[in-house]
């Protein structure tokens, strides 16, 4: 077969995807792509700053994480829609990481962080290198919806001081948080509050009656007119203060193995929750874009832009989802846009960097509480509580463990949970015992009632579920169970199986034979019946007790029954039981 024309080697798609979507680049698609990006640029002006506060940066790092980034993930990520930069849900893990070993905003903790990242950055690598994408399944969505409303919850309580203009004593955990605020409280700057409150009620009215615009931007720009109005200086509000017009300057991280420790589970949870978030969302738009995603080759995207975005000054970053909703809302239609997005805020940072000078940190405290409740996922929180008490359970314990504990163990915490509902329920696949339909000539069904008439001699079951190390006692106790002296297995349920499966099998198989009964086999999946008939197993079971059909099966196992048995039995369920020529056969 000959190969495509124009169409580069897998390999080289699977290393530069963009070669494949450059090339179906249009005038028309460019230009959508130019407005998409231009529009994203605006809206993650204050949206980066804000998260670079929440990590305990400098302002611009909140910018940088936006540009450099969003460049690599676009180019070497599968999604055409995803914009990658920073999240709130990354931010305060970096926060909660790197806080106890350095001061916020230090030249000390600013190398922590981008150590992290690298770190976060090469263990995504890893798992992309090993095609571990299906890994970010086992983070259940139960473990993202209680986590991120847990991260919801720390993020606002850790701008009520700045809402309300005071200063506390706290190590930055979410109890911690809370009781500084208490204490504190009394010396609350109303000024500030007012600042807050005109920044949240104009976001809020924007949003409601021009939501294509940038709500936040404009809400940013009233309050710091507002501000301007009042007096600074006069009322002792904050400004964030002027950021270096500079582009994202190249910083090799230091690291060293007391480091490496110290930072080791923060950018597990970080490339894990990164991974998780990217996907998700490059998911989530795809089936609104009609596009197939590779999660594989979004891992690699994420990697890169993490492992380039460290060595520009670009803290952990994964897939925004308000970035990325934009970018789909706008009309873009390639990756382009989100390079252009990139580039634009760029040339924001070098020609408008003296603006954010003017921005007071009230007003960024309060775009941060509008930003806090949009992450909590109140649809599928109900979702969730109606789906049942394990996932529920799940939820909670996540939503919990993320304000009295450390982040990342509360991610792990969550995913333990999920692992272990989910081993439990694989630990005991379904066994359903089944019977012919009657007045018909073969059709099956799962038996209904206990009073259904049933063959004495043989009992019919259908596994439905892996049979393997987990779930082998489960199934050995249901086997052991049954007391009629023929057990035929209908396996198309059975996916896999493995060593102490089929030494399960086998030794139920001999159990059977040495009380003078069988244990039979029928209609097995490819793996499980190439898996059986290796020498060891195929020698116990024996050729007679493989079947290609289930009619089959029960033609060659009714021959083998006791006639006497038959002869007195009412039931007469199969229909060889009420065959002439079957009655008449010698007893």
């Amino acid at each position: 077969m000959q190969n495509q024309p124009n169409k580069p080697p897998f390999n080289w798609v699977r290393l530069f995807p963009f070669l494949v979507w450059s090339r179906l680049i249009t005038r028309d698609k460019a230009r959508d792509d130019l407005f998409a990006g231009i529009t994203n640029a605006v809206i993650v002006l204050p949206q980066g700053v804000a998260y670079a506060l929440i990590a305990g940066m400098p302002p611009e790092y909140g910018l940088y994480a936006a540009i450099i980034p969003a460049i690599i993930a676009a180019l070497f990520g599968s999604s055409w829609h995803l914009i990658s930069g920073p999240t709130a849900a990354l931010s305060i893990v970096v926060f909660t990481t790197v806080s106890p070993l350095a001061t916020p905003g230090s030249p000390e903790f600013i190398n922590l962080v981008l150590a992290l990242t690298l770190m976060a950055g090469l263990f995504q690598l890893l798992l992309a290198f090993f095609r571990f994408g299906t890994l970010v399944n086992f983070v259940s969505h139960s473990v993202v919806v209680g986590f991120t409303t847990g991260a919801a919850i720390v993020i606002a309580s850790s701008q009520v001081k700045n809402i309300l203009g005071i200063s506390i004593e706290s190590s930055g955990s979410f109890l911690s948080t809370w009781s500084g605020v208490f204490s504190a409280v009394h010396s609350t700057n109303f000024y500030a509050l007012s600042v807050a409150a005109v920044t949240v009620v104009t976001c809020l009215i924007f949003k409601r009656l021009l939501p294509r615009w940038p709500n936040m931007l404009l809400a940013m720009i009233i309050s710091s007119v507002y501000v301007w109005w009042l007096g600074a200086d006069e009322h002792n509000i904050t400004l964030v203060g002027a950021i270096p017009g500079s582009l994202p300057p190249f910083m090799l991280p230091s690291l060293n193995s007391s480091v490496f420790y110290a930072l080791a589970p923060g950018a597990i949870a970080i490339g894990l929750l990164g991974l998780v978030e990217a996907v998700s969302i490059a998911r989530s738009v795809a089936t609104r874009s009609h596009q197939s995603i590779n999660g594989n080759q979004e891992f690699y995207g994420q990697a890169l832009s993490n492992i380039v975005g460290s060595l520009f000054s670009s803290y952990a970053s994964s897939g925004s989802f308000t970035r990325t909703g934009v970018n789909f809302s706008s009309g873009a239609k390639t990756p382009l846009a989100a390079i252009i997005a990139a580039i634009s805020l760029a040339v924001i940072v070098l020609l408008f960097s003296e603006m954010t000078r003017f921005i007071p940190i009230p007003s960024m405290a309060g775009l941060l509480l509008i930003v806090s409740y949009n992450l909590i996922d109140f649809h599928h929180i109900k979702l969730i509580f109606r789906a049942g008490k394990s996932e529920f359970a799940v939820l909670i314990v996540t939503f919990v463990a993320t304000l009295v504990m450390a982040l990342e163990f509360a991610i792990y915490l969550g995913v333990i949970l999920s692992l272990v509902f989910y081993l439990k329920r694989t630990s005991q696949p379904s066994i359903v015992e089944i019977l012919p339909a009657p007045n018909s000539s073969r059709p099956f069904f799962g038996i209904a009632s206990v009073t259904q008439p049933r063959c004495p001699q043989l009992k019919i079951i259908r596994i439905e579920g892996s049979l393997f190390f987990g779930s082998v006692n489960y199934v050995k106790d249901y086997l052991e169970s049954i007391i009629e002296p023929n057990v035929l297995i209908i396996g198309d349920g059975m996916n896999h199986i493995d060593i102490a499966g089929a030494e399960m099998l086998m030794q139920e198989a001999k159990r059977r034979q040495n009380m003078g009964k069988a244990l039979y086999l029928t209609n097995l999946k490819k793996q499980v019946n190439e898996y059986l008939r290796r020498e060891e197993y195929f020698e116990s079971l024996g050729e007679q007790a493989f079947f290609q059909s289930k009619g089959e099966a029960i033609r060659k196992i009714y021959d083998q029954l006791d006639r006497d048995i038959c002869d007195r039995c009412s039931s007469r369920i199969f229909k060889e039981c009420n065959s002439p020529t079957v009655n008449k056969l010698p007893h």
